[in-house]
């Protein structure tokens, strides 16, 4: 990153200016097109010297919370962690390596869940924990079954 300040100037609309040159309608099915790209590098492919991962979240819940789309980002922020922390997807065994790895995922994840969607994020990882995925299991989108299992959509 240079000297540039993200903060700097209107970023939403910097953000979605970005957005629609690559071709997209919403920051959201930007995303959606990366399923497993982290933050970082959503904002980087946006604008590595002036769009920050942070950013991205941010305008990424307000569409969310615009379009009724909560649960869906929540499970897909989950996808963005596990790829990350857990890439060879989850472990054989929880050892205290790979228990460590999942616990970083999940703190991950619950630190970008929205307030409202806190203490579900909190059964989900419980859930995960006392019933693990198969060894391997790798969500690669929101709409995984396990993941829709574990935070379905809200009834419409």
């Amino acid at each position: 990153m240079t000297d540039r300040n993200p903060w700097n100037g209107n970023w939403p609309v910097r953000l979605y200016e970005r957005v629609r040159e690559r071709g997209y309608s919403s920051l959201t099915a930007f995303a959606e097109a990366r399923p497993t790209a982290s933050l970082v590098s959503l904002a980087e492919e946006l604008g590595p010297d002036d769009i920050a991962g942070v950013q991205v979240l941010r305008a990424m819940v307000d569409e969310a919370e615009r379009t009724h789309r909560l649960t869906r980002l929540v499970r897909a922020q989950l996808v963005r962690e596990l790829t990350e922390y857990l890439p060879s997807g989850w472990p054989v065994d929880l050892n205290d390596d790979t228990r460590e790895d999942v616990a970083i995922a999940r703190g991950q994840w619950s630190a970008y869940t929205p307030e409202v969607f806190r203490e579900r994020v909190m059964k989900a990882g419980s859930a995960l924990m006392a019933m693990p995925p198969p060894p391997g299991w790798r969500p690669l989108n929101s709409e995984d079954d396990l993941l829709r299992t574990l935070l379905p959509d809200d009834p419409a």
